[in-house]
């Protein structure tokens, strides 16, 4: 596959788990804010044509960025759950993305992902009909208990962590998205959706620093990440 795609950025989080004064994706990261970061690294990959930035309603955050690297970044209101919000995002892309394209999808507070990561997915989870990144889980697994105690050591084969982009295409993700909203269901990404509507996710292994900002911790590992990865 030669055409380059669109990438949907759910960015409606409020990431209150930082406790602080504004959503974890416009935290100040190595001079900028975070989401900053993520959106010139998708920008800056040649086989990626625009950015579908999805924000909470009233975002008073989002600096108004319209382009990067002569590409555009088209902007969506989001929804209360992330499945809304990347629906919405994939309802708000642009009519020249048909059904049958594939689309990627790209968590907002993952800065580091790398340029080779994003190809190897776009090359390998084409021919499959569509795929997401991942890693196969290393450490050991405990199951626990009450009290934070550990009752069992859980099997680690064919384990995975899932990472983001994501790839799938428009028209069966958002099918499959407005099947588990309809049915009430919650899942926590895209590859989830899809299976549960019957399809088999390629997944392909990146890099395990391609970390999900999540805490404060988070933070300081992604600037001293950044300056490493490309």
């Amino acid at each position: 596959m030669s055409r380059a795609l669109w990438c949907v950025v759910p960015a409606a989080g409020r990431g209150t788990r930082m406790g602080k004064d504004r959503p974890k994706q416009y935290l100040p990261l190595a001079g900028k804010p975070l989401i900053a970061h993520t959106l010139e690294r998708l920008a800056a990959h040649p086989r990626i044509a625009g950015l579908l930035v999805v924000l909470g309603a009233g975002d008073e955050f989002w600096p108004g960025i319209g382009t990067l690297q002569g590409k555009p970044v088209h902007v969506a209101v989001g929804g209360a759950e992330r499945s809304d919000s990347v629906l919405a995002g994939l309802d708000a892309l642009p009519s020249a993305v048909d059904a049958a394209d594939f689309v990627l999808v790209h968590d907002a507070a993952r800065p580091c992902v790398r340029a080779n990561d994003i190809t190897q997915l776009i090359e390998r989870a084409s021919d499959a009909g569509g795929g997401l990144l991942g890693a196969p889980l290393r450490d050991t697994l405990k199951r626990a208990g009450e009290g934070g105690r550990s009752l069992a050591t859980e099997p680690r084969d064919q384990r995975w962590r899932a990472f983001t982009p994501q790839m799938f295409r428009r028209g069966e993700l958002a099918a499959a998205l407005r099947a588990v909203s309809k049915d009430g269901r919650a899942v926590s990404d895209e590859a989830m959706a899809m299976e549960l509507a019957g399809f088999r996710p390629l997944l392909v292994e990146g890099a395990e620093d391609n970390i999900k900002v999540t805490t404060a911790a988070d933070l300081a590992l992604a600037e001293f990440l950044l300056a490493r990865t490309a």
